[in-house]
């Protein structure tokens, strides 16, 4: 029987890979981000985690052996998910991994906001003692997450140590917890008028594209801020900076953006309303050690075991 070949395409702690080795000790493994430790083996591998543009062509090929397909974000709008369904390929995100750092940022930009932490932050810059106007808190507000999966219930979590009363977009409208009034997305609109702040924590699918326009913004509260930690295609950014330079809004957190790294000549930057983090918010010291420990073994167990895995098994038809 030829030899099974796993790529990883990551630079992980020698303890987590251990773990991995474990359970197939009789594998073959390849890791490490720099390309050179698996290249040229990429049609070998059966299973690939994390994996990489330049190796889609091998990846694909009719003669590779992969079967399944771990990604190293919660995001998989950037593969090529066609072909993917096409082969038939196990698709598993790294959804889930991101709920305390990526909470965490959400309300950090919407303290931030509230608090005008960010204009103290620029004048400190200038030495320039002004109150600025201060005056808004966070107790006791509106907050409407759109997209409750696991970021949005952990962001609706910490929304009631705030006194907040948390309203919930979902596909199914089906309620949650700490979520006190629940929405289809085609309720949106309803929705929207109510909330002092806005936050998406969706996935890009053809259906979250440009979500985000001049209809939804007209939608929203003169005072209300808008946090934008999905991605950035969700929202038609020209038209978000429009309504962020008007006034329609009040201001926005923004971690994503339409495109990567932002433009310099973006209107965005000079905005004072604004805050700007580089699409960080998933960052943390425990990511891999998620991944790999929460997801990856899991579902490597299954799969060993000739099951499907199915934690954060992508759906082709939904996009995630």
């Amino acid at each position: 029987m030829a030899e099974r070949t796993m790529i990883i395409a990551e630079n992980l702690a020698p303890g987590l890979l251990d773990e991995i080795r474990k359970l197939v000790p009789e594998w073959r493994i390849l890791a490490g981000k720099d390309p050179a430790h698996w290249q040229n083996e990429v049609k070998k591998a059966e299973v690939i985690a994390s994996f990489r543009k330049k190796m889609e062509k091998d990846a694909l090929s009719e003669d590779s052996a992969l079967r399944w397909v771990q990604s190293w974000s919660a995001g998989v709008n950037s593969f090529p998910l066609e072909q993917f369904e096409k082969k038939g390929l196990f698709l598993t995100s790294a959804s889930g991994v991101h709920a305390y750092p990526i909470s965490e940022t959400i309300f950090a930009m919407m303290l931030a906001l509230t608090r005008k932490i960010h204009t103290y932050v620029r004048n400190q810059t200038k030495k320039k003692w002004d109150h600025a106007g201060l005056k808004l808190e966070m107790h006791g507000k509106t907050i409407g997450i759109i997209g409750v999966g696991e970021i949005g219930l952990e962001t609706a979590k910490i929304a009631k140590a705030f006194g907040m009363k948390v309203l919930g977009v979902r596909r199914s409208g089906a309620p949650a917890e700490f979520v006190d009034e629940m929405y289809t997305n085609g309720q949106l609109h309803d929705m929207l008028p109510l909330c002092d702040y806005v936050a998406v924590c969706l996935p890009l699918t053809k259906e979250t594209y440009h979500l985000f326009g001049k209809e939804a913004f007209a939608r929203m509260k003169p005072s209300a801020f808008f946090i934008n930690i999905g991605r950035g295609e969700i929202a038609n950014e020209k038209e978000l900076a429009d309504a962020l330079s008007s006034g329609e809004i009040a201001g926005a957190g923004l971690d994503v953006f339409e495109k990567e790294p932002l433009p310099e000549d973006s209107p965005l930057w000079e905005l004072e309303n604004v805050i700007i983090t580089p699409h960080t918010a998933g960052s943390t010291e425990h990511y891999d050690e998620r991944v790999v420990r929460d997801i990856f073994i899991p579902n490597l167990k299954r799969y060993l075991a000739g099951s499907k895995p199915d934690i954060h098994l992508v759906d082709y038809k939904k996009g995630y």
